[in-house]
């Protein structure tokens, strides 16, 4: 009866360590993407350029983050410029900023006569219908790659 009870007591420490081995494995501080309470869960929708008719464009789009850990967007890269920052409008006034917050189950809205991207010296002049590729980058989530279609010089989703 002692070697039974020492077979189970054994098997069934061994089968706990299996267990919580498994367990810590799985487990990286929240850093995944298994969209646990301490993982940012981020989404882009809505996203346009409008027709540049300079040498210089917008970008529009809105990033939904449904998990529970807020994040930033920090910059945006693109092939059709090497110099696209990302503003702010307060006051009528256009400034650039370092990051955007994006709020633990929130969102972030970059549109016509707000928060924006800014695309300056074009290397080409999308025309409407075609798509620019876009990379967005943040400070916990990895990035995020983005056709803008090219809509027409005045599109404004808010007006229609």
């Amino acid at each position: 009866m002692i070697r039974r009870t020492t077979r189970t007591t054994v098997l069934s420490s061994a089968v706990a360590l299996t267990a919580a081995l498994a367990l810590t494995a799985c487990s990286n501080g929240g850093s995944d993407d298994s969209g646990g309470p301490g993982t940012p869960e981020l989404e882009v929708s809505g996203a346009f350029m409008p027709q540049p008719v300079m040498d210089m464009a917008g970008g529009f789009l809105t990033i939904t983050n449904d998990g529970g850990t807020a994040d930033k967007l920090t910059s945006v890269t693109s092939p059709i410029s090497d110099d696209v920052t990302i503003h702010e409008t307060r006051n009528q006034k256009m400034q650039e900023v370092k990051s955007f917050d994006i709020p633990a189950k929130g969102e972030l809205n970059l549109e016509r006569g707000g928060n924006h991207i800014m695309f300056m010296k074009l290397k080409q002049q999308p025309k409407q219908g075609e798509k620019v590729s876009i990379e967005l980058h943040f400070e916990k989530s990895a990035p995020i790659k983005v056709d803008l279609p090219v809509e027409a010089p005045n599109h404004n989703p808010k007006q229609h």
